[in-house]
Parts: structure tokens; sequence; C-alpha cells
């Protein structure tokens, strides 16, 4: 959206929204149409958090999705429900994930229908075993996909109201009771195979296989729910058209958005609240019946003036932008890279290799091979690039590395990230047939095209704590038995004051979903 930073019209609203993220936006426009007078206070000159499309480049016409890329657990009952102009596309490719075998440059193609998918299967692992065993597997997360997501927009239910609708006790224990590595190794036998399963567990979550806490199990099972499918699609023209499509749909309800205005301080006595803000030049307050705070539970504690409720959260991923010229040359000859790169492309995510750096980043050392997986968004929505671009055949690259802790970049940021970029790019070069670094494009200042960002630097720019993606660790999607969850996952110990992040029961991920939930519990559904 474009900057702009106003007072408020008002002294006093029925709800005053924290934070102009995706998940702000949602509940906005959701009480808007519900008749309430609404103000979203946005820190940044914009709206969108981390849900934004920039141009990271100088002089260069490449919209990239700067922090989050994918769209899975956005509801379509969000998007017919707010009516928005906004569209996903469905990428020809899940993944490709290089390896050498017996000498040769090799991988595991999962696209172009199941007959191309099965011989892909065979030629790495001499057999059809895994690709059955990848099909059973899969069988079942879908299934339970099409349990679990509806109940996502639905108050939470209980866990043995989760564990009867599911129907399956031998998912249930797979994926909520027993460590997901239990599951993995009893349904694969190639080292391969199970690192790329096991991958959808570890996405900004630092984890063993076998973690006695199942963060792995919490973080996998959002990753194959999404819509009921699991399917991960492209936004078409990047994340910001989301959150344009959001704020619109807000200001259109009748919702009031000011940027440039940081929400300090909430007072509150349970019927009413006060909201004090500062901007670059003032500061004032607005009253409000109900604030909904589309922060961080940190956040929200430093807001209402208390000491924190629960440890500090700890990010563990980077993040690389990158723009090509062209895509390159991969050694293994009988993949087209607009193929591998189409889908997700895993690099160094074998099973051993995932543990092996698992042990490295606990031990306090950056993983000397770190695992990363790497999507090329143009190659499905070119509209990102300008026109210029497209005709010349740049591409975009966006990697995400894995198993790197906040607390391996406390010492030295700057020259931890300088380490980890190169090494990083290094176990891609492994298996490329040309340097990664010859295909990037250059900026008007003639540097090259690439941007890396650190579990640290998200904390920096977002305010996301530790860097935490999820804000803090993902829990179950069912109500807490001591009943501290509350109805829909977003309340608070004050009647009037609802979280509406990420951080929320069932929050995590470009979802909506706690925006959608902390707006029905405002509203008394």
């Amino acid at each position: 959206m474009p900057a702009h930073s106003t007072t408020p019209a008002h002294e006093s609203y029925d709800a005053v929204i924290v934070g102009g993220g995706h998940n702000g936006l949602v509940a906005a426009a959701y009480l808007a149409r519900a008749g309430r007078s609404v103000l979203v206070l946005e820190r940044l000159p914009h709206t969108g958090g981390a849900a934004v499309s920039t141009r990271p480049f100088e002089g260069v016409d490449a919209r990239l999705s700067r922090y989050s890329y994918l769209v899975s657990l956005l509801p379509r009952k969000i998007v017919r429900d707010l009516g928005l102009n906004f569209g996903v596309r469905s990428r020809t490719v899940s993944s490709y994930t290089p390896v050498e075998r017996g000498g040769r440059a090799t991988g595991l193609l999962v696209g172009g229908g199941p007959g191309r998918i099965r011989e892909s299967f065979a030629a790495l692992t001499g057999s059809d075993a895994e690709y059955e065993a990848w099909q059973r597997f899969y069988g079942m997360t879908g299934r339970l996909a099409e349990k679990v997501f509806p109940t996502l927009t639905e108050p939470l239910p209980s866990r043995e109201e989760l564990r009867r609708r599911i129907g399956d006790e031998a998912a249930w224990r797979a994926l909520f009771e027993e460590p997901l590595g239990v599951a993995v190794e009893a349904a694969f036998t190639d080292d391969l195979v199970r690192g790329v399963v096991l991958t959808d567990g570890l996405i900004g979550t630092f984890a063993d296989a076998h973690d006695p806490s199942l963060r792995q199990n919490r973080c996998f099972l959002y990753h194959v729910i999404g819509g009921g499918t699991g399917d991960w699609d492209v936004p078409v023209g990047g994340m910001g058209a989301l959150t344009d499509a959001l704020a619109a749909a807000a200001r259109e309800a009748g919702a009031e958005i000011v940027t440039g205005h940081e929400a300090i301080r909430v007072d509150t006595d349970g019927t009413g609240a006060e909201v004090a803000y500062r901007t670059s030049h003032a500061e004032g307050a607005v009253a409000a019946r109900q604030v909904l705070v589309n922060a961080s539970p940190q956040a929200l504690d430093a807001l209402l003036g208390r000491e924190p409720r629960e440890p500090g959260a700890e990010g563990a991923q980077l993040k690389v932008n990158m723009l090509l010229k062209r895509l390159p040359r991969l050694r293994d000859r009988d993949v087209d890279p607009r193929q591998a790169f189409a889908g997700t492309f895993h690099i160094a995510e074998g099973y051993g290799q995932l543990a092996a750096a698992y042990g490295e980043a606990a031990a306090g050392r950056l993983p000397a091979t770190p695992p990363s997986e790497i999507y090329c968004h143009s190659l499905t929505d070119p509209t990102i690039l300008g026109p210029d671009l497209v005709e010349r055949g740049y591409q975009t690259l966006t990697l995400f590395g894995l198993h790197t802790p906040a607390r391996l970049f406390r010492q030295d940021n700057e020259a931890a990230r300088t380490e980890l970029l190169k090494s990083t790019l290094a176990a891609l070069d492994a298996h490329l047939d040309e340097p990664i670094e010859d295909c990037l494009a250059l900026d008007a200042d003639g540097r090259p095209c690439i941007e890396a960002k650190t579990p640290l630097d998200l904390e920096r720019d977002l305010r996301l704590p530790g860097g935490n993606i999820f804000h803090r660790e993902l829990a179950f999607p069912y109500a807490d038995p001591d009943g501290g969850t509350g109805r829909w996952g977003t309340e608070t110990s004050h009647p009037n004051v609802f979280l509406c992040g990420a951080g929320a029961v069932r929050g995590g991920g470009v979802s909506g979903i706690p925006g959608h939930n902390a707006a029905m519990a405002a509203l008394g559904h």
C-alpha cells in the first residue's frame, strides 16, 4: 500500500487493532463488515508486516515476496467472506531433491504426474517400494487434512473431539503422540526420501526428528493440512498482493488504517480500554471497547505493562532472496532446471544430513553443510517481474535455510550471516554445473542481486521475537484442557483484549486464521 500517516479521525472506536499485518487486516475487515467502528494502528509506513512485496534491488523492476512467500493455510472461506481480489496458482512440481549416488548426479523429482513420479522413485531407489510407501503416507496425511483444516476457523475442539473427528488412531499416534521421526522411519527406508518428508517439520522450527517436545510434529501438521490438501500455492502478484487486497477490503468495509503509528501501551479494566501511540513527531491515545493485538505474545505483555508470561522465542531460519539472469544448469541432466526450480528444490536435506546439521547447531556451531530449500516464484507467476526482465529470461529465487537458530548469531550477526550465506551457496553449487554467483543479476550500481536475512535481522526489521516466524512455539489445534486457550484460541486474561497474531493457538504461517478467530471472539460468536 502507499505510505501515508494521518491522525486517527475519532477519539473512540469499538475496536482498535494493533498492527496492520495480514491477520490484523483480516480482523479489521470482519469487524467493520459487522458494523463495528475499527481503527488499525500500524508502526511501519505501510501495511502487510511480513507478508509484503518489495523491490529490494536498486533500479531493478522485480517485486519479491521478501519474507513469507507461499500460501497454503489461507482458507478459501476468508477469501470468499471478504470478497478478496486475490488469486493463487498451483505449482506444476512439488519438489526436486538432487543427490549424488554411485558417483553420478541424480535426484528425486516429485512432479509431472503419477507415472513420472513413480519412475523417479524407482530410478533413485531401485524399486517401487518407496513410491508406494509415499502414496500410503501422504494418503494418510491427506485424509487427516480434510478432517482438521475446517476446524481451524471453528471454536477450538477439545483434544478428544479432534481425535474423534480424525477417526484414525494410527494417524493420531503418528502426528500427535510420537515423535515424527518414528513415523518417518517406519514408513520409509531411503535416506533421501526420509529427509524430504521430514523437512516439513523443520521449517522455522529448530528440532530433531525425535525431539520429545513434538515441536517438529506441530510444524509438520501445519505444513500438510493447508486448504484440506496440504498444497502450497504461489500468490499471484507476490505476497503483497494479498495484503493489499486485505487492506482494500478492510477500508471498503469502513475500517480506518493509519500507518506510522506505533502502539506503546494498552490500559484496560476489562470493559473499556485506552491505546496510547506515538508517531515520529507526537504522542496520542484513543479509547476502545475492545483491543486486538496483531503482534507477538511478548509484545502483548509489553503493551499491558506486565512481565513476559513465557520464555523468549527463537527463530531458526536463513532467508535469501535472489534475482538471476538465468536459471543455473544442473549436474543432473535428466531434469530441466525449469522443472527443478518450479517446486521446492531441496539442498542437503537427506535424513542424515538434517540430523548432522541439527547436531552442529545444537552444539553452538553453524552447520558446515547447511540444509535449505529454494523455489522460483517467477516460473509460476512472471507478473512480479517487469516485462523487460521477463523477455530477457530473468528469474527470482527464494531460499529458506534450516537449523540456524538465533543463538548462533548473537555474538556477531554480520560475520555469522556472511559465513552462513557462503556455505549455503556452496551446498547449492555442489549440485549445479555452474556457480550460482555467475547467474546473479546486477542492480543499478553493479552489485549482485542477493540479500540474506538471519533470525536477528527479522527480529530487528519485523519485531519477530528471536526472529521466530511463528512468534512462539506452535500449538496443536485443540483446546488446553486447563481452559487457558479460551473458546477461539485468541483470548487473553482481559475479556476485551484478544491476540490476533501468529502466536495465537492455530497461528503461524500466512493464514489469516488468527485474525478471523479473534474477530469471531470479539463479536461473541
